[in-house]
């Protein structure tokens, strides 16, 4: 992901935080004032998979835009069935990414 970091930032997105894992993500959503617009998920990370995650964060915030990605297509429909905005199969190009955040903005 952190060819995607640069891609962002590249793009003037603002980065408001990333996690190492599962449980960072969670506490570190918790503990913004202000929500990011766009989060982008993966599925296979320690502590928490994605699913867990985006639960969590859905409990906190129900308006949270999530962008799921993962190499599982077996969780696809179980992320958008629990609200993920949009789902990216890996592995995905920089133009895949930033359609589906800009997509995610629009239809905020």
């Amino acid at each position: 992901m952190f060819t995607f970091e640069l891609t962002l930032q590249f793009h003037h997105f603002q980065i408001l935080g990333k996690a190492v894992d599962g449980e960072e993500a969670i506490q570190k959503f918790a503990s913004f004032s202000e929500k990011p617009d766009v989060i982008v998920i993966d599925h296979r990370v320690p502590k928490k998979n994605g699913i867990e995650i985006m639960n969590e964060i859905l409990k906190i915030d129900n308006f949270a835009k999530i962008i799921f990605v993962s190499a599982d297509f077996s969780v696809k429909e179980e992320a958008l069935l629990k609200g993920a905005f949009s789902f990216l199969i890996k592995p995905i190009t920089q133009e895949e990414l930033l359609f589906e955040i800009n997509n995610a903005l629009e239809n905020a």
